[in-house]
């Protein structure tokens, strides 16, 4: 953990015991209390129905909790699918699973979120390795690296916590010659992470494996051509799968 979150421990307290943000039975007249959160802070309770760039920024970070074989649609509008990823993800951390982003909801994210935004357990500098360069793109491309980092956070979780180590991420059209990458690989919007395991309880096939889960749109593992030491995951919108050499692919 890079810095103290008891602020938002205390700012959680704090709500319940003040009764603020309290849902209504309709929900959309409902706000819970500001937050001064350093990355992002949530003004609203968020249900269905409900669209802006607060919805926007809650996709982002459940966009690994939809169902398999879906990619998040990350468009600012709270519907069924951003339900079901809100429920996936209250469920997975042991809040009450009904798909209202409400203050113990954006209490969990703030605890796994970062100042500069990333996600707890992974960071931009080892997304954006680049051949010992570092991250020499744009602000969409770090914009990218971020939303494959969240779905990373979610992978994590899903295979109990275990480390992951990011191997490759965002790469300039320098670094991807040089290793060989393809010429529109994904890694040059820095939307792609390429996943090993950071200890024995993991291996790359039950990554590539449960990356079906975690919203992936891209996933190349081990049986697809030079993808046997690590597996590929990225956030393209079309499904493209493939790590055949995997039991029970």
């Amino acid at each position: 953990m890079r810095r103290n979150r008891l602020t938002h421990v205390i700012a959680a307290v704090a709500l319940a015991l003040g009764g603020l943000g309290v849902a209504t039975a309709t929900v959309t007249a409902t706000a819970p209390a500001a937050h001064a959160d350093e990355c992002y802070s949530w003004p609203r309770t968020l249900s269905s129905g409900t669209s802006g760039a607060d919805v926007t920024q809650l996709q982002i970070r459940v966009a690994g909790w939809v169902p398999r074989g879906q990619v998040m649609g990350i468009d600012g509008s709270f519907g069924a699918q951003t339900k079901t990823a809100v429920a996936n993800f209250q469920k997975a951390y042991g809040l009450t699973s009904d798909g209202i982003a409400g203050p113990a909801t954006f209490s969990k994210i703030y605890a796994l979120q970062d100042p500069d935004c990333s996600p707890l357990h992974f960071t931009y500098a080892e997304a954006s390795y680049n051949c010992g360069r570092g991250f020499t793109g744009t602000a969409a491309n770090k914009e990218n690296m971020k939303r494959a980092l969240w779905r990373a956070e979610a992978l994590r979780h899903q295979l109990g916590d275990h480390p992951l180590k990011v191997t490759s991420g965002y790469r300039d059209s320098t670094c991807n010659a040089s290793v060989g990458g393809a010429s529109n690989s994904v890694h040059l919007s820095g939307g792609a992470l390429d996943l090993v395991p950071g200890d024995s309880a993991t291996s790359i096939c039950s990554i590539a494996k449960q990356a079906r889960y975690a919203g992936f749109g891209g996933i190349f593992g081990p049986g697809y051509p030079a993808h046997d030491d690590h597996a590929h995951v990225d956030i393209r919108t079309s499904i493209a799968w493939d790590a055949d050499a995997c039991a029970g692919w």
